[in-house]
């Protein structure tokens, strides 16, 4: 048997740095302005320590989770991100296909290619979700819901959080236009809190809100009847001086009582990330940037690898917490600490620069 080509996540980071452009390393590293969220939702990873158990039999560890009646290998979500066909030509299909290979979700962006169609097919035997930027009235909205019923897609997630579109200054400096002209971007300045009643009364298909950051958002969204909460800053690339995602699943957690699953975004690079969030009341986290650098790395199977690697991480952090399944986990098991780490959108490789540096 081939040994596999990578053996870290670090070496995976690298290789996909090597095969993009600069405008194209920047959508994956870059957030809004000041780029303070996106180095707040590292901060406040790396801010929670754990407290193991020991003297407990972990000689076996199940990571896997139920989800929408699935069981999936980890309790992870491929998150939704538009242009993934900036990373792998096959764009959302790569991502839904790695998805389906491994065993874990996936949630497709509506402005990801090739369509939401083209990935189920792609993908059939897939836990696919679909998630929208509003770019129509009720009808076109209504649309779209019935084209993911119809493309069998699980559950459909509207975003909230992007009601104007952020300055991303990396582009901006560079005079590089990522997006180009959004006609109709106004329809999501003006969703209120009736379409989301409407959404729920009209369709029987889960809906998730994606870019809740408060307990009232929370609270709100239960009383409409939302089926899941996503907490989400996007990735510290809208609202500036927001606070990081793990510093807000607390009150998230505290507000919704366990009544629906909670799905988390962010930040996270790192099996031992995805474990905190767990502890911390998440059902699953969604993963972004390390998406698209699996994606750059090595297409479909770069990406399946990186899951494999952070696999590994999750087996070995539970089994050193003394816990074998996440029914065992809970915030007992955290601490806070002070933060070792700049918070830069990949500092959690710290040997990225391993063979520039010399050892005596």
């Amino acid at each position: 048997m081939t040994a596999p080509q990578f053996l870290t996540l670090h070496e995976l980071v690298k290789k996909a740095r090597q095969k993009l452009n600069h405008d194209n390393w920047d959508y994956i590293v870059g957030g809004a302005e000041t780029e303070t969220t996106l180095r707040r939702n590292r901060l406040a990873l790396d801010s929670l320590a754990f407290r193991p158990r020991v003297l407990r039999d972990v000689s076996h560890i199940d990571a896997s989770t139920k989800f929408l009646g699935r069981t999936l290998r980890l309790p992870l979500v491929l998150a939704p991100i538009g242009g993934l066909e900036l990373f792998a030509p096959e764009g959302g299909g790569a991502a839904a296909k790695a998805a389906q290979q491994f065993g874990v979700a996936h949630m497709l962006s509506s402005v990801c290619d090739p369509g939401l169609e083209a990935v189920a097919q792609a993908a059939p035997d897939a836990l696919r979700m679909f998630q929208l930027y509003t770019r129509g009235d009720a009808a076109w909205v209504d649309a779209m819901a019935e084209r993911a019923i119809a493309a069998g897609y699980g559950a459909f997630c509207l975003t909230v959080d992007t009601a104007y579109y952020s300055r991303r200054e990396r582009d901006l400096a560079k005079r590089h236009s990522r997006s180009g002209p959004m006609p109709q971007r106004e329809f999501q300045a003006r969703l209120t809190w009736s379409d989301v009643a409407r959404l729920k009364a009209k369709f029987a298909l889960p809906l998730i809100l994606k870019g809740i950051a408060t307990a009232e958002d929370a609270t709100l969204a239960l009383e409409h009847g939302v089926d899941m909460i996503y907490v989400s800053n996007h990735g510290g690339r809208q609202l500036d001086y927001g606070r990081g995602a793990m510093d807000v699943l607390p009150e998230i957690a505290a507000a919704v009582g366990g009544r629906t699953p909670i799905i988390i975004d962010g930040g996270f690079n790192r099996g031992t990330d995805i474990v905190k969030a767990l502890a911390a009341g998440a059902s699953l986290v969604g993963i972004g940037r390390m998406q698209c650098i699996g994606l750059a790395a090595g297409g479909q199977a770069g990406l399946v690898r990186l899951l494999e690697i952070l696999e590994q991480e999750i087996h070995i952090c539970l089994g050193l917490l003394g816990v074998n399944s996440w029914a065992g986990l809970d915030r007992s098991y955290l601490h806070p600490a002070p933060p070792v780490s700049t918070g830069a959108a990949l500092s959690a490789f710290p040997l990225l620069t391993l063979e520039e540096q010399a050892f005596y």
